[in-house]
């Protein structure tokens, strides 16, 4: 088993590379950290594909929309699953001027961001398996161009840490306990609604009383227990009351700790059927899916202060039959496409 900082170095080069993003850097670093044959899993409609297809399918479309794109990680973690992983887990922001379209998003010649949650999974020294989702909801937003519901919660762009030790080694000796309390937390939070009523959860065991929750654009940003009930939690429990995974039900998720850090990866990591009043503005019909979650918590005072979600919720709305890329280009129908002049004004 490695350490926390073994796994991160192997990582370190590519982070790096992807901070002063150029294609022949970041190109010939993937090349030393990522297998050709590593399996790459990445949010709707990017999918999944061997690590060589990976710059040519995911990033360089990206860095051609965002043609001075940068990374800016604000939480590395890494460890053990318990079932022999190593992993290391980032979260941050893509940014860059949004200067060309992005698959079909509309650019705005303005400064963009995108949350992205990478998971690496690492063994004999190189990534043999990456789970990624990238929040392209909150670049349609950016762009005028979300044409679904509006969030409950507040969008933002999404903090790091708010004791900025995101980057920071951590404390080994923390971390079986941060570990067992996200588990238990979310142990309770599955007893609730089949075997009782909101207080069978035991929210205020485990929650701070000024937590954040960071969740993904269409959902959104709440503060406290009682924003987070009312903004996320309460319509969620209502239209997906048989929810499974995490750390109940067939499906298989990935957790591991450093010091007050936890993070969870699975593809998928949880199932649910969409009933009561619908969801995301999608009437309820029965229909069984599966659910990507990707987390972070962050533990203060044997509590969770922060949590930082991302959902692949384009992959929700295409299992319940919509396609949210065509509404997009039927809402965008009289916007001028094509590339800005970069740098902006350039003739």
């Amino acid at each position: 088993m490695s350490t926390p900082a073994h796994l991160k170095s192997l990582i370190a080069p590519l982070r790096k590379a992807m901070a002063e993003f150029s294609e022949d850097g970041v190109r010939a670093v993937l090349g030393d950290v990522l297998a050709d044959t590593a399996h790459v899993r990445l949010s709707h409609p990017l999918g999944e594909m061997a690590g060589a297809a990976l710059y040519d399918n995911a990033f360089a479309p990206l860095f051609a929309a965002l043609p001075d794109l940068e990374r800016r990680d604000l939480i590395v973690v890494a460890g053990n699953d318990g079932d022999g992983g190593d992993w290391v887990g980032c979260m941050g922001h893509y940014m860059g001027t949004f200067a060309a379209p992005f698959l079909d998003i509309p650019p705005t010649g303005h400064l963009a961001h995108m949350r992205f949650h990478e998971f690496f999974r690492l063994d004999g020294g190189r990534i043999v398996e990456m789970q990624a989702i990238w929040d392209l909801p909150e670049l349609m937003m950016q762009a005028g161009a979300w044409p679904m519901v509006p969030s409950l919660g507040r969008e933002v762009c999404v903090p790091g840490p708010m004791t900025q030790d995101g980057l920071s080694a951590h404390d080994p000796g923390a971390s079986q306990a941060s570990h067992d309390l996200v588990i238990d937390m979310l142990t309770q939070l599955s007893r609730h609604p089949s075997q009782g009523g909101p207080e069978i959860m035991q929210a205020e065991r485990f929650w701070h009383p000024r937590m954040n929750w960071y969740g993904p654009a269409g959902i959104g940003t709440a503060r406290g227990l009682a924003g987070f009930r009312n903004w996320h939690q309460i319509p969620f429990l209502n239209a997906l009351p048989d929810r499974t995974g995490g750390t109940s039900g067939p499906l298989n998720s990935h957790f591991f700790a450093e010091g007050n850090f936890v993070a969870v990866t699975g593809w998928p990591n949880m199932q649910m059927s969409v009933t009561g009043n619908g969801w995301l503005g999608i009437a309820p019909a029965g229909q069984k899916i599966t659910m990507k979650s990707l987390d972070f918590w962050r533990i203060e005072g044997g509590l969770i202060r922060e949590n930082w979600v991302l959902v692949d919720l384009l992959d929700v709305y295409a299992q319940l039959g919509v396609d949210v890329f065509s509404r997009l280009r039927e809402f965008n129908k009289a916007r001028v496409p094509g590339r800005i002049p970069f740098p902006i004004g350039a003739a």
